[in-house]
């Protein structure tokens, strides 16, 4: 950790470019796209890594870095979810949520339980603009400017996805 200040006082452009609230941000949006939790930490360095990549080859640094690094880390996350079985990582998510949450009742435990199968259920670019509308609060406008698709899209993707997540939760029975 001495080394990161160290550069930074002296300006090397090779600095940690993720700092504190980036990261968390960064876990967050990993951990609500199904990443589970022993495989956070890569996560986090692969896109520490991107960023650097980007700043060694003399790119611009992304207009808006909080929008970049969420939605890079939701397509990581879309990349883990197709490689891995969806009730194994169900199963790790709600653990690792347990872990971060104050425990409130059994009725939160079940909402939370399905609201992440609800979640899991929805097709992939459903679930990353749900995931980056709702839990990284990026503003449609930077969504579809981050995936490359018009507004409209984003928020018909967003409107389908919480239609479908509220009949679920009603069939459920949870709400």
């Amino acid at each position: 950790m001495l080394r990161r200040k160290t550069r930074r006082a002296h300006g090397d452009d090779h600095a940690d470019p993720l700092d504190a609230a980036l990261e968390r941000r960064v876990r967050a949006v990993l951990a609500l796209g199904g990443v589970p939790q022993a495989d956070l930490l890569d996560g986090v360095q692969q896109i520490r890594l991107r960023l650097l990549e980007r700043a060694a080859k003399g790119y611009e640094a992304p207009r808006d870095v909080s929008a970049w690094v969420a939605v890079v880390a939701s397509n990581l996350a879309m990349d883990w979810h197709r490689a891995k079985r969806r009730q194994e990582r169900l199963g790790e998510r709600l653990a690792s949520l347990r872990q971060h949450e104050h425990p409130s009742g059994e009725d939160t435990s079940v909402l939370s339980l399905a609201v992440a199968q609800g979640l899991d259920d929805l097709p992939d670019a459903q679930r990353q603009v749900v995931v980056l509308r709702f839990f990284a609060d990026l503003p449609v406008r930077s969504i579809a400017e981050e995936l490359g698709v018009p507004e409209g899209t984003v928020k018909s993707r967003l409107h389908t996805a919480v239609r479908a997540l509220r009949a679920r939760l009603h069939e459920d029975e949870v709400v």
